[in-house]
């Protein structure tokens, strides 16, 4: 490795993601992107994700496949209704059909399993306690609590005088200072996709609470949102 920090970045493809990459990179990290074939229903966020790692030039991208469709339970990965056209006071309370049981824990564990392969202390994921308060694994407390486990749980993190960090740069950002960010790095929005029910096309759905929320985040940044909405 060289003589710049390394770090593993969890890249989905959607606007959080592709901004989180922008900010380790400013920060001066070499990234390693990781990726996710979980049986989402929106897997086509993985060609923006590849998109997104081949213009940021990223040391290497790892797509992992799983199959959360075994087990069901979230309206991404069962045959479940997503919710359309939900007010951001609704969104705000209780925990969405769209949550994913379990997922941030499985895709962190992964990330950690690559860092401590390559020797990489320092995990970046866009998680955010504010544009998506309902979820449990976007928490503080939770991503605390991960973080005192693999220093416990890794080699690296047992003999290492240095412990193994997760960052977490969006979590107290609502989704307009997001975009704004991430528009001052240069980011280009229209590679990513953020919609959880898009059509067969590609093309955002434009309803659900995922394209509500970048919608109103362009609208709220000043910025124009160049995502292609069905109509």
């Amino acid at each position: 490795m060289s003589d710049s920090p390394h770090a593993v970045i969890l890249l989905s493809g959607g606007l959080d993601s592709a901004t989180v990459l922008a900010m380790a990179k400013a920060d001066g990290f070499i990234c390693h992107a990781i990726s996710f074939r979980y049986g989402q229903r929106h897997a086509v966020e993985l060609e923006a994700a590849a998109r997104i790692a081949a213009r940021e030039k990223v040391a290497e991208h790892a797509v992992v496949t799983i199959d959360l469709r075994q087990f069901g339970g979230s309206a991404l990965t069962a045959d479940i209704e997503v919710p359309k056209g939900r007010s951001t006071d609704d969104m705000a309370h209780g925990i969405p059909i769209t949550y994913v049981p379990a997922r941030n824990t499985i895709f962190l564990s992964y990330a950690l399993a690559l860092a401590e392969v390559r020797g990489v202390k320092d995990i970046f994921i866009g998680v955010n306690a504010l544009d998506y308060s309902g979820y449990p694994d976007c928490r503080p407390d939770f991503i605390a609590a991960f973080e005192h486990m693999a220093n416990l749980a890794t080699r690296a993190g047992v003999e290492s005088t240095r412990p193994l960090r997760i960052h977490t740069p969006l979590m107290d950002m609502n989704k307009a200072a997001i975009i704004r960010a991430g528009t001052a790095l240069g980011v280009d929005y229209g590679l990513t996709i953020s919609c959880y029910d898009p059509l067969p096309d590609g093309a955002s759905c434009g309803g659900c609470d995922s394209c509500l929320l970048r919608k109103k985040g362009f609208a709220e940044a000043g910025v124009p949102d160049p995502t292609w909405y069905a109509p």
